[in-house]
């Protein structure tokens, strides 16, 4: 049966920590963002965020989030039908690959380290409502307050000025999910970018 621990404690980041080092599968929850929960393994903890290998619902790879501590109401370690889920990944010789380091200390740090393992990656963000708004594209360039990315529309069309990001303003990072490389499979190759002002993007 999975220890449930309700995270408003300073504790945390030594659940994730053990949970990393006895490889465990654990399932967490982000109330104040999205309904429903994250299952995975803990890949690294930094001091803000953490990095997790997210097996989905039909025990599949997901792929790799990074997400802010500070946005987890609820974790659950291990997950109580981790050995039935566990069995069910050695069977379709899904094992985690995890990044031997991938640094976590800042959003600048994560965005760049996620670009670089990834042909486009999803950037969500903070919206006026408190609910993420996810984003898909490729990262063109780093700004002192933030970035620039070519983004894909949900339609799968890449657009051709690029779109800008506020380094507070982003929540969660993710590399290598299915609905991104799906985009991406039907998109190609991104065209050159028009020179202009960075716009304003298409939430997905």
């Amino acid at each position: 049966m999975g220890k449930i621990i309700e995270l408003k404690t300073t504790g945390q980041r030594a659940q994730l920590r053990e949970a990393q080092q006895k490889q465990q599968l654990v399932r967490l929850w982000r109330g104040d963002l999205e309904h429903g929960s994250f299952c995975g393994y803990v890949g690294s903890v930094g001091r803000e965020f953490f990095l997790l290998w997210v097996v989905g619902d039909g025990i599949t790879y997901d792929g790799m989030y990074v997400m802010r501590h500070r946005d987890i109401t609820e974790l659950e370690a291990p997950d109580k039908h981790s050995f039935f889920m566990e069995k069910a990944l050695t069977l379709k010789n899904l094992l985690p690959r995890l990044p031997r380091s991938f640094p976590l200390d800042s959003i600048r740090e994560v965005v760049q380290a996620a670009s670089a393992m990834a042909p486009v990656i999803g950037v969500h963000v903070d919206s006026e409502d408190e609910a993420e708004v996810c984003y898909i594209g490729r990262l063109v360039s780093v700004e002192e307050e933030g970035f620039n990315m070519q983004e894909i529309t949900p339609d799968a069309e890449w657009l051709r000025e690029a779109s800008f990001f506020s380094w507070d303003e982003v929540s969660t990072v993710t590399m290598e999910d299915g609905y991104a490389q799906s985009l991406l499979a039907v998109a190609g190759a991104p065209p050159p970018l028009l020179q202009g002002d960075s716009g304003v993007g298409q939430a997905h």
